[in-house]
């Protein structure tokens, strides 16, 4: 199996909090800001590979920089010492609605969306039912209606279903798989293993362990910006398990 993602030395830098605004005072008479310019590393030194066909899971407590990573596989995020190589296109299931633009109708941003990762029209034409069929019947009923006009529940239907439908080799899930009802749970469920089945590579954020031992083989455990475990999902699963019990 080819090597699709590689992570070397990899690091981000972050401020920790946003200098405050200068005051009209301090514009006048330039002042200079006197805010605080503390860092802290969301990432450092993060090294790993995951070849093709993988099911890898990241683990970790809040602000460990498990979605930072996956922003930096995605490209939407560059990193300041170290680099990440990706073969091969992503599909981003990291902020569904993100890529949509309100004053365009549901329809209009289905051929957008899919067409700036890659599908041409007449390919999106193929797929639109399906699209449209998995997203629901609100959704059918409203495909002409603006997308801002969209409840939250289906603007992530559409968003779920249109990057689904992509055929990006990997796909980057970040604790959207609980979206909807029960009924469209099961059909991100299953959509998924349709995918994994197909020999795409996954890697997945969650705190559901569930989620975590349904989807992932392997697990990537990341404490405070740091890689300390790379292992099978259920052996991480223990250690992550056995350190929050440990710090309570």
């Amino acid at each position: 199996m080819s090597v699709v993602i590689k992570a070397e030395n990899l690091g981000v830098e972050f401020y920790r909090s946003r200098r405050r605004k200068m005051q009209l005072r301090e514009m006048l008479f330039h002042q200079r800001n006197s805010a605080p310019r503390e860092t802290f590393w969301a990432l450092k030194d993060v090294n790993f590979e995951v070849k093709e066909g993988e099911a890898v899971g990241l683990v970790g407590a809040n602000g460990g920089g498990k979605s930072t990573l996956l922003k930096m596989i995605a490209g939407v995020l560059i990193p300041d010492v170290g680099k990440v190589t990706v073969t091969g296109g992503v599909a981003p299931l990291i902020e569904l609605t993100g890529g949509f633009i309100g004053e365009l109708s549901a329809r209009e941003n289905i051929y957008l969306t899919a067409g700036l990762h890659g599908l041409s029209r007449d390919q999106v034409d193929e797929r639109f039912d399906d699209i449209v069929d998995f997203a629901g019947p609100q959704v059918r009923e409203a495909l002409d209606t603006p997308y801002r006009h969209f409840s939250s529940g289906m603007q992530v239907r559409l968003g779920f279903s249109v990057i689904t439908t992509l055929d990006e080799p990997i796909v980057l899930v970040d604790e959207v798989l609980a979206v909807g009802d029960r009924n469209f749970k099961e059909k991100c469920y299953k959509r998924m293993e349709a995918l994994l089945e197909g020999g795409r590579t996954l890697f997945l954020v969650s705190h559901n362990e569930n989620d975590l031992k349904r989807f992932g083989t392997r697990g990537l455990y990341l404490s405070q910006g740091e890689l300390v475990m790379d292992a099978p999902m259920e052996d991480v699963l223990d250690r992550y398990n056995a350190d929050v019990d440990a710090a309570r």
